[in-house]
């Protein structure tokens, strides 16, 4: 059990007003609010350690280089990896372009086939797609079951020896579905595929060991983890990274420039051309900390307590539709759901005049709703800083939007 009240404390925009009413915030899957540890850790950056990297040979600049490359440290020992295997991008979108276009340049052939799946966002999505038009290669989309879960027959049949790049959600962030990874990525090594995952939703909701999980490559952002915005990570393979050429190029990538040519330094420079998000890495690493402190596996709990709980309420009442895996056991802390003849924009606007902030659209995510056969969904999502209460008020305030609009 992790203690919310004393959490909630360390978070200053709790205290917010929203329409006159206290703030309830159950947006984190899009992005999650700041405790005052991170807020501080990034000031204290700039009041006291400001300095490009890599570059000066003054003191100061050391000393940025060392916060720097310690955030790095601190990443890599979260997930159980090698701090060589860690890349600062600009978040979860840019790792995966990153990702698409460096598999396109070394792996991928005209012919060839790429697999994602039908619950994608679109940064797991788009990237794909453009490395199979550049490619020439083949594109397939794995369906899902009527219960939001991934068709695992479906999958083991388009897997063949054509098959180079497995890329799919770790948790979904419309679904709430959490994915086998483990058993897809042991099909896909079978035939010689890369497993490439979107964890922007799972690496800040439960532990996360890259060696036991079976994937290769590896994205999160660090702003839905407590973090600062402006920056994700991308981890992959020693192997993998070493074989990739630079998706960006410019200063502080290279080793040595020439007028008609140059050389790349090694990864993880080779992939973080010019100036990188040093305050953001900075405060990415007290967000870890900070997790850390309460530990992953009380976060992950936390989470399917506050789920559980939403289902429980939302499949009471007749006029919610759920999507997703009814299980709480199964799925991430999240829920997407639909008043039956309510726009999910009505729903939510009608929740923030109650100072309840939900998240309504299609979430970056249109062939999924496609699937559902529906234009939109709402979505409440949870984190350490939401309390059973939030959620009770979230059920109560959902059958008077539906007795004023019905």
């Amino acid at each position: 059990m992790i203690d919310v009240a004393k959490i909630r404390a360390d978070f200053p925009i709790l205290g917010r007003l929203e329409n006159g009413k206290p703030l309830i915030y159950l947006d984190s899957a899009a992005t999650s609010q700041k405790p005052r540890q991170v807020i501080e850790a990034e000031a204290r950056f700039y009041a006291e350690r400001n300095a490009n990297v890599r570059r000066g040979l003054y003191l100061l600049a050391h000393e940025a280089t060392e916060l720097y490359e310690a955030a790095r440290k601190k990443i890599a020992a979260f997930l159980n990896a090698y701090p060589e295997e860690i890349v600062f991008t600009r978040g979860t979108t840019e790792a995966l372009n990153l990702a698409a276009w460096a598999l396109g340049e070394t792996r991928v052939s005209a012919g060839d086939k790429i697999l994602v799946t039908e619950m994608e966002h679109h940064a797991n999505l788009l990237p794909w797609q453009e490395m199979a038009r550049r490619k020439n290669a083949e594109l397939l989309a794995i369906p899902i079951n009527k219960e939001g879960e991934l068709d695992l027959s479906a999958f083991h049949k388009a897997l063949d020896r054509r098959t180079r790049v497995v890329a799919l959600a770790h948790a979904s962030n419309v679904l709430g579905t959490i994915n086998p990874v483990q058993e897809i990525a042991e099909g896909a090594h079978k035939v010689g595929a890369v497993v490439v995952l979107d964890a922007a939703q799972s690496v800040p909701h439960m532990p996360i060991d890259v060696k036991e999980l079976g994937a290769d490559i590896l994205a999160f952002s660090g702003h839905k983890m407590l973090g600062p915005t402006g920056i994700g990570v991308l981890w992959a393979k020693g192997d993998l990274l070493g074989d990739w050429p630079p998706f960006l190029t410019g200063g502080e990538m290279i080793r040595e420039v020439w007028l008609d040519r140059a050389t790349w330094a090694d990864p993880p420079a080779r992939f973080e051309a010019g100036t990188p998000p040093i305050a953001q890495a900075v405060g990415l690493a007290a967000a870890v900390e900070y997790l850390e402190t309460i530990g992953m596996a009380a976060v992950q709990a936390h989470g399917q307590e506050l789920t559980a709980l939403a289902l429980e309420g939302l499949l009471a009442r007749p006029f919610v539709e759920i999507y997703g895996p009814r299980d709480p056991q199964k799925r991430g802390p999240l829920v997407a759901f639909n008043l039956r003849g309510l726009h999910p924009h009505d729903v939510a606007t009608l929740l923030d005049q109650e100072g309840i902030c939900i998240r309504a659209g299609h979430h970056c995510a249109q062939p999924l709703h496609r699937k559902l056969g529906i234009p939109a969904s709402c979505r409440a999502s949870f984190y350490l800083y939401n309390t059973s209460d939030e959620v009770e008020a979230l059920l109560a305030a959902l059958g008077r939007v539906w007795e004023s609009m019905r």
